[in-house]
C-alpha cells in the first residue's frame, strides 16, 4: 500500500469511526428498519426502503413513513397475505415516478418468493455462487428471475415502474438501491443489519448515488461523467485497495459528507474544515484554495 493510500485509509477510518453510529442513521432509509425487530419484516422493510431510496433525502423519508403507515406492524404478513384490500391500501402511494401500482406489482412478486421460498434472502441464493468473482452475477440473476417470474404469473412484460424497482446488472444499471439493499443485509455493524450470514461482504459493490459518484470522483476513484455499472465496479475496485475484505465498509459514513455536510463538490465556506479537504482536489485547486485565491 503507497504512502497516498495508506493515509487516506486512515483518514476513512477516522469517518467510519465518527459516522457509523445508530445514533447518526437519521436522514438514511435504513432508519426504517430498525423500527421492526423480527427478521423476516426486517428484511422486507429493508426491499421496500432501499426500492424506492432515490431523490431528495427529505422526500425519500416522507414516502416510506407513508409507505410503511400502509402495510402496519408486520410488512412480511402484509405482503405474505396480499390481496386486494391490501392493494386497495396502496392505491394512492406515491414517491417521485414510483405509483402504487408499481408497489403492488413488487409486492405481489414478493408473495410468490415468499410462499415458495420462505424469505427473500433464500430466493437471492438461488443464484449465488461463491467462485463469483463478485455479487454482480448473482444480483443479475435475481433481478432477471424475477422478472421471468412476473412474466410467467401474469403472461405480460413488467411495467416501466417495476423495471425500475428492479433495475439489472445485466441492463448496465449501476444498481445503486439493491447494491444498498445487500450492503444493509450483508455487512454487520451498528449501522448495517447483517441479517444475511451466507454472502462474504468482500463481493458486494458500493451503492454509487450522485453524492457518491461525486465523492469518489473528487478522490480520483474515477473519471465518468455519468453513474454506469462500470462506474461502480471502478469505485468498488478502488475501495478494495484499501479495504479488500470489506470494500464497501465506508459507504455510509462518506455518504454523511455529502448530505448531512451539504457537500456540491464545489468549493465552499465548509470546505477548509471537511475531513477529505486534501484529499478530494489536485495539486492546482488546493493551492488556489490554500492559499485563499478561490472565494467561497
Amino acid at each position: 500500500m503507497g504512502k497516498q493510500t495508506a493515509q487516506l485509509k486512515e483518514l476513512l477510518e477516522r469517518l467510519y469511526r465518527k459516522y457509523n453510529h445508530r445514533s447518526l442513521i437519521k436522514p438514511d432509509p435504513l432508519q426504517f428498519v430498525y423500527k421492526y425487530h423480527r427478521k423476516a419484516d426486517m428484511e422486507i422493510a429493508a426491499f421496500l426502503a432501499s426500492a424506492i431510496a432515490y431523490g431528495r433525502v427529505q422526500q425519500i423519508e416522507k414516502s416510506l413513513a407513508d409507505l410503511f403507515g400502509r402495510t402496519g406492524n408486520n410488512p412480511f404478513e402484509f405482503v405474505q397475505n396480499f390481496d386486494e384490500e391490501q392493494k386497495e391500501k396502496l392505491k394512492s402511494f406515491k414517491h417521485r415516478f414510483t405509483t402504487g401500482n408499481d408497489i403492488t406489482d413488487l409486492l405481489k412478486l414478493l408473495q410468490i418468493v415468499l410462499s415458495r421460498f420462505g424469505s427473500i434472502e433464500e430466493f437471492f441464493m438461488q443464484g449465488y455462487n461463491r467462485s463469483d468473482k463478485d455479487i454482480i452475477p448473482a444480483l443479475s440473476r435475481f433481478c432477471d428471475s424475477l422478472t421471468c417470474m412476473y412474466f410467467a404469473e401474469y403472461n405480460g412484460q413488467p411495467s416501466r415502474g417495476l423495471r425500475y424497482l428492479l433495475a439489472s446488472p445485466s441492463r448496465s444499471s449501476a444498481c445503486k438501491r439493491l447494491n444498498l439493499f445487500l450492503r444493509w443485509m450483508v455487512r454487520d455493524d451498528d449501522i448495517d443489519a447483517g441479517l444475511w450470514k451466507s454472502i462474504d461482504k468482500a463481493k458486494l459493490i458500493v451503492p454509487v448515488d450522485v453524492h457518491m459518484g461525486r465523492l469518489c470522483r473528487l478522490l480520483k476513484f474515477h473519471s465518468h461523467k455519468t453513474v454506469s455499472l462500470s462506474t461502480a465496479l471502478k469505485i468498488t475496485d478502488s475501495f478494495s485497495q484499501i479495504a479488500p475484505a470489506d470494500p464497501v465498509k465506508y459507504d455510509f459514513a462518506l455518504s454523511r459528507i455529502g448530505i448531512v455536510e451539504d457537500c456540491n463538490g464545489s468549493f465552499g465556506a465548509k470546505c477548509r474544515s471537511c475531513e477529505l479537504f486534501g484529499f478530494c482536489c489536485d495539486g492546482q485547486f488546493n493551492a488556489l484554495t490554500l492559499s485563499g485565491h478561490v472565494g467561497n
